[in-house]
C-alpha cells in the first residue's frame, strides 16, 4: 500500500476483535516506524509504553470514564504516549518562539503509528480521554500522558466515507 492508499483506508477503529492477537512482528514494525518519526532537533520528546494482556485491560479502563471509549477494552494492545524532556536545542527554540514543539512531535509520532498500523492491516484509534493519574500509576510513568492509541484487528467495521474540508477551504495558493 502506498501512503495515499493508507491515508484513504485508515480510520478510527471502534470495534476490535478481542480473540485475534496482534503478531509481535506487526507491533515491532509499528514501533520501528514510530522511532523514525521526525521531531524537533531529532529530540523525540516522548516515551512509548506498549501495553498488552492484563495491563492493556487496566489501561483501557482509564479511557472509559463517563461511558467513553468502551471499545478500548477489546483492543489487544494500547500504546501510551507520555512526555519526555526536550533536548537542549528544542527546549531553547520552544522558549524563544513560544511554540510547543513537544505537542507537535507527539502528534507526528501518533500519525506515524496509526499509518503503520493501517499498513500492517490493523485498526487504531487515538484517545485523548483518560485518567492521567491512574494511567501513570499503571504504567509506572512520572511524566504526563498525552494520548493513548488502541491497536488491533477491526471486527465488522466497514470503511466509512471520510468527511473532510475541500482543498479550496483548506489551502491558500500564493
Amino acid at each position: 500500500m502506498n501512503f495515499t492508499e493508507i491515508a484513504k483506508n485508515r480510520q478510527s477503529c471502534r470495534s476490535y476483535d478481542p480473540e485475534r492477537p496482534i503478531e509481535p512482528e506487526k507491533l515491532e514494525a509499528i514501533l520501528a516506524s514510530a522511532r523514525l518519526a521526525p521531531s524537533a532537533c531529532n529530540g523525540q520528546p516522548y516515551h512509548l509504553t506498549l501495553c498488552q494482556g492484563d495491563t492493556a485491560k487496566k489501561v483501557a479502563k482509564t479511557t472509559m470514564g463517563m461511558g467513553r471509549n468502551t471499545f478500548a477494552e477489546n483492543a489487544p494492545a494500547l500504546l501510551v504516549i507520555s512526555e519526555a524532556p526536550y533536548v537542549k536545542a528544542a527546549a531553547l527554540g520552544s522558549k524563544l518562539k513560544s511554540l510547543d514543539y513537544r505537542s507537535m512531535d507527539i502528534g507526528i509520532v501518533a500519525a506515524y503509528i496509526t499509518a503503520e498500523a493501517a499498513a500492517q492491516g490493523l485498526g487504531s484509534c487515538i484517545l485523548g480521554w483518560f485518567d492521567d493519574k491512574e494511567l501513570r500509576s499503571i504504567c509506572g510513568l512520572d511524566a504526563p500522558v498525552q494520548m493513548v492509541i488502541t491497536l488491533g484487528y477491526a471486527k465488522d467495521e466497514p470503511l466509512r466515507e471520510k468527511k473532510r474540508k475541500s482543498l479550496d477551504e483548506l489551502v491558500t495558493y500564493l
